[in-house]
């Protein structure tokens, strides 16, 4: 027995000094970063470059021999860049709030723990924040998989200037909170955002018929009314009960069980990643008014070999029964290939913009 201990302390005591070396690196690692953030002030060259950290997580990811797991080498680098990357300039990041929120959560993912994350209170205002320069990027839903587009976001681009350069998937799972003392049976009201709603209604209809559902700007926001309210419960995330102090009652409401939302970031102009081999291009235009317009706005992609991945349409709120399509589709507006198929489908167009070209990600994780 006693061999066995003196065993298990010997391999603690290399562990111990694993995590000495771990952190040595890590100190070393932010030194470089701080005369990385020096060139970077003397240059103007941009501190937040989205493409530099893909490359390390997939050459790190492709040269990992084990036994540490593959699937874990993303959230850590993610982090360690993260934090040194609020050592040369903190990030300002303004999402759909307030805290507690699914967009929250995309933050957090895309852009680390280390992340400034800003709660606004509607789509509209993360826009503004990124447009004024008030946060460096914003993040915002864009569809569901389920329950389909999210409109106000694709209303905002018909107007700003903002470029998409960035996607994130979030695999959504919604939770019943309630107070501490509260059981299912004594639920008059749930609260939460018109899209949770919807994903829920098949749960909601079968186990509450009689409570009403009350709609809110965000499930964060639902967590805070369900929390004043003694006969209330809220759709939210499992993080929500946790800032809010909420008990989670049920948990995988969704009647789709692979649900997923995809949220983009948005940035200035300037912040446009290059292309990567592996890229997703979005686009808008309005149609000029001409019998097959939209067959041949659409015939350049088709006839190059294009891959239209989504085609939305919205009314342009400027002239009655006009209606902006919102496209997106395989490759990068940079690409000699892609930018003449691009010019040939503006040339059937009022109005024609690329949105952004980004990363595509796989949207399985």
């Amino acid at each position: 027995m006693a061999g066995d201990d003196d065993e298990l302390a010997r391999l603690r005591a290399e562990l111990d000094a694993v995590d000495d070396e771990i952190l040595a690196a890590l100190n070393r690692r932010a030194a470089i970063v701080e005369r990385v953030a020096a060139h970077k002030r003397a240059t103007g060259a941009p501190y937040y470059v989205a493409d530099r950290e893909r490359q390390i997580i997939e050459r790190l990811t492709a040269a990992n021999p084990g036994p540490f797991p593959t699937a874990a080498i993303r959230p850590v680098v993610q982090e360690i860049v993260s934090a040194c990357r609020s050592l040369e300039k903190g990030v300002r990041v303004a999402y759909l709030g307030p805290e507690g929120t699914f967009t929250h959560q995309a933050a957090k993912l895309h852009f680390g723990a280390s992340c400034r994350a800003v709660p606004a209170g509607t789509i509209a205002a993360v826009f503004a924040e990124v447009t004024r320069g008030q946060a460096d990027f914003g993040v915002v839903p864009v569809e569901n998989s389920s329950e389909g587009i999210v409109s106000h976001t694709l209303d905002e681009f018909v107007d700003r200037d903002l470029q998409i350069v960035a996607e994130v998937f979030v695999q959504v799972s919604h939770c019943l909170l309630v107070h501490h003392d509260i059981d299912e049976g004594a639920i008059a009201r749930v609260y939460s955002h018109p899209q949770a709603l919807a994903q829920c209604r098949g749960w909601l209809r079968a186990n509450l018929p009689r409570a009403a559902l009350v709609e809110t700007t965000s499930t964060a926001d639902a967590a805070r009314a369900a929390q004043t309210d003694a006969a209330g419960a809220a759709i939210a995330s499992e993080l929500a009960a946790k800032l809010y102090d909420l008990r989670v009652l049920r948990r995988q409401l969704q009647d789709v069980a692979d649900n997923r939302t995809r949220f983009l970031v948005v940035g200035p102009p300037s912040a446009a990643p290059p292309p990567t081999g592996r890229d997703k291009t979005s686009a808008l235009l309005v149609l000029r008014d001409k019998p097959g317009a939209l067959y041949e706005a659409l015939k350049p992609l088709s006839e190059a070999g294009v891959n239209l991945t989504k085609i939305e349409s919205r009314p342009s709120r400027r002239r009655p029964w006009e209606y902006v399509f919102f496209l997106d589709m395989d490759g990068h507006a940079a690409d000699p290939a892609l930018r003449d198929v691009l010019d040939a489908v503006a040339a059937w167009c009022e109005q024609f913009k690329v949105l952004g070209s980004y990363p595509k990600v796989n949207s399985d994780g």
